[in-house]
């Protein structure tokens, strides 16, 4: 599977979309507050209140609830019809489709169409469409005294919902007509420029390959030679046999990797280069560590799980050597990785015995560039390695969840698949 080819579903930056709703609950309020206690208009107002605390709700449940850092077209979708009834209702009890606030009807679908999928924008667009009709037909009267003098003759009444309609599908149209162009522009040039990196890369790599199979030649039939005496000398002392069985091997690998070079500078990894289940995944990723880390691995697969082979997946890859290559980074002595696996899901939790994650940045997990208060800690990284791989994690339709472990003393990461979610992969 290529990179980012699960990738090509949409989703919303979560932390944006928060940031926009509570423009949008501030505006609803100082709006409300100065017509009702300023200009002294009269209108269900206790009502209006509860409606807009319905969407300050909503935006805490995004905060400190929902976990991942996007949004996926269907959370998305949940979020943005509870936009279009939150201020649907409100606009009910100030004047229906006479309210000239009705406009800001328009904007959730319009917001959606350049950033989610064609069937999101459509359920988007219809609910609106019902929400417009609704409220032409169904209202409070505008906040009195507007009411008492207010008079629209009907020609002019019912061409505003079919104004807004008409303004609703167009913009949308063009929304999702230029969205989908300027995707396509920037998937083929980024296609362009990782065809060209790779190409560049090739070039370079297969010299410096062949250079340094060559110059490496000598220096390895030494180690060899030498591994070989000391395994003759040092044959009765057994504590010490393993240790240069595996050092022959080692250099004997190397020796191979170095000849295949020679013959062919440009071949591929072979790193994971079949379709496996999650345990064989975890099983050569942690061996990979294993030949250069002196920490103590401790692996505990489920043995009632029944794993599904799943499509070979750069992003997965990548996403869980980053965690994992974080616990093995900070853990002290041990890192603990479990597996558990059934008919409804798969589930990876990955444990150090580290210090854990500075209780400072623990909320903002997953965002990048974060900085702890702790000095000393500070020079541990910007967040851009758990940011990439959360977010290349989720893209794959996993749902992830940092903390520090509450059995050990460091960092926990439990990533969960929907067993139905790794068969799309």
């Amino acid at each position: 599977m290529k990179f980012f080819e699960t990738s090509k579903f949409h989703t919303l930056k979560k932390s944006t979309y928060i940031s926009l709703r509570w423009i949008g609950i501030i505006g609803q309020l100082i709006s409300i507050y100065i017509v009702y206690f300023y200009f002294n208009f009269k209108f269900n107002f206790i009502s209006a209140n509860l409606i807009i605390f319905i969407g300050i709700l909503s935006n805490l449940f995004l905060i400190f609830i929902y976990n991942k850092t996007q949004l996926s077209d269907r959370s998305a979708l949940i979020f943005l019809i509870i936009d279009i009834f939150q201020l649907g209702f409100l606009i009910y009890l100030t004047g229906g489709v006479v309210n000239p606030f009705v406009v800001f009807l328009l904007i959730p679908s319009v917001f959606a169409s350049s950033n989610l999928g064609i069937k999101t924008n459509l359920l988007l667009v219809t609910t609106t469409i019902f929400m417009i009709i609704f409220l032409t037909f169904y209202s409070e009267d505008l906040p009195s005294p507007l009411n008492n003098h207010f008079h629209v003759d009907p020609y002019y009444y019912y061409s505003i919902p079919i104004a807004l309609i008409i303004a609703l599908i167009f913009l949308n149209f063009f929304a999702i007509v230029f969205g989908n162009e300027s995707r396509k522009r920037k998937e083929a040039l980024s296609k362009m420029e990782e065809v060209m990196a790779q190409e560049h890369e090739m070039l370079s790599l297969g010299g410096q390959a062949a250079a340094a199979a060559h110059s490496l030649g000598t220096p390895l039939s030494t180690i060899k030679i030498i591994s070989q005496e000391l395994k003759d000398q040092l044959k009765n002392r057994k504590d010490l046999n393993s240790d240069i069985e595996l050092l022959i091997s080692q250099v004997e690998r190397c020796t191979q990797i170095l000849k295949r070079l020679s013959l062919d500078p440009n071949e591929e990894d072979d790193f994971i280069d079949e379709d496996i289940d999650l345990r064989g995944y975890i099983s050569q990723i942690v061996a990979s560590f294993q030949e250069t880390s002196n920490k103590n691995f401790i692996i505990n697969f489920d043995q009632d799980s029944s794993p599904k082979k799943i499509s070979k997946s750069i992003e997965i890859i990548y996403g869980l050597r980053n965690f994992i290559g974080n616990a093995n980074k900070f853990a002290k002595e041990k890192i603990f990785i479990t597996l558990k696996s059934n008919n409804d899901f798969s589930e990876v939790i990955i444990e150090d015995d580290g210090e854990g994650y500075p209780s400072e940045i623990l909320s903002k997990i997953g965002e990048p560039y974060l900085r702890s208060l702790d000095k000393k800690k500070n020079k541990t990284g910007l967040g851009l390695g758990i940011f990439i791989g959360k977010t290349l994690l989720e893209k794959n339709f996993a749902s992830l969840n940092c903390q520090n472990s509450k059995t050990r003393s460091g960092a926990e990461v439990s990533i969960r698949w929907k067993s139905k979610d790794l068969s799309k992969i």
